[in-house]
């Protein structure tokens, strides 16, 4: 008998709002699987750059092999060290968090400009505690990486499959950019996980993940359609947040990997 509740597929976006990575195992840490949106672009301004704005962004796939960050977009690669950045620390946000951050190197920043059109650099969170992010609801402050709020995001399959039945045109998981999916029994239910563990890494739920305009661009393409937020408001939309998957954070380090068992 297949146990119900198990790691289904992992995931990492080591730049904030470009492709992720599929992985068979990752390391949890506090601020989120090791080399997940450790990396952002910033415009003039300091301000992060997303897919919500530019949804040609979901275009530019990383790979990472050994200690280089290879990225492709439209056929043309460029590649960077994961360890490297420059001396001068960056006072950026994300949102409303402050966040110290250090340019990776100028040739980057050139290559990432000139690919989007427009001055931006390419930038890295070092270490724990330079950006902190607090959860009005629990009144607990978190250490986090380059992520919209918290550390990792869990989807169960069956909420996905519910809401493809509702859509003429099927989606993936991708849409929704989670970082752990895990096989359910009934659509939503992860919104109720309070604590458990997977591999040896005690996670605790947070709060269910309000959704924006970017679930609506298909990666595939970087072309933004109605769906699924149309869709998905008539029957998640909670306090004007339309809410699908959960966010979590690890209260300790170590590897999961796909096929792991979900203990409650």
């Amino acid at each position: 008998m297949s146990v119900v509740y198990s790691v289904k597929e992992i995931y990492i976006y080591p730049i904030k709002s470009l492709a992720g990575i599929s992985l068979k195992s990752a390391n949890a840490e506090e601020m989120g699987f090791e080399n997940d949106r450790r990396w952002m672009l910033i415009n003039a301004e300091n301000v992060h750059v997303t897919q919500r704005e530019y949804p040609i962004m979901s275009q530019f796939y990383p790979e990472i092999s050994g200690d280089k960050i290879k990225i492709t977009f439209e056929g043309e690669t460029h590649e960077f060290s994961i360890n490297e950045h420059l001396e001068n620390a960056i006072e950026s946000h994300v949102w409303d968090d402050k966040s110290e951050v250090f340019e990776v190197n100028k040739n980057s920043s050139k290559w990432f400009s000139d690919k989007l059109g427009f001055d931006c650099r390419l930038v890295k969170i070092i270490k724990n505690g330079d950006r902190k992010h607090e959860s009005s609801r629990l009144k607990e402050t978190f250490n986090v990486s380059l992520a919209d709020g918290y550390p990792y995001l869990l989807i169960g399959t069956e909420s996905l499959d519910f809401l493809n039945e509702k859509l003429e045109e099927k989606i993936t998981i991708k849409r929704f950019r989670p970082n752990i999916v895990v096989s359910t029994k009934n659509a939503h239910e992860e919104d109720n996980f309070k604590t458990f563990t997977i591999g040896k890494v005690q996670f605790k739920n947070i709060k269910p993940c309000g959704r924006c305009i970017m679930v609506n661009n298909d990666p595939q393409k970087g072309i933004v359609k109605k769906e699924p937020l149309k869709t998905l408001s008539k029957y998640r939309n909670v306090n004007n947040s339309v809410l699908f998957g959960t966010n979590i954070v690890s209260l300790n380090s170590g590897i999961i990997s796909v096929g792991d068992e979900v203990v409650f």
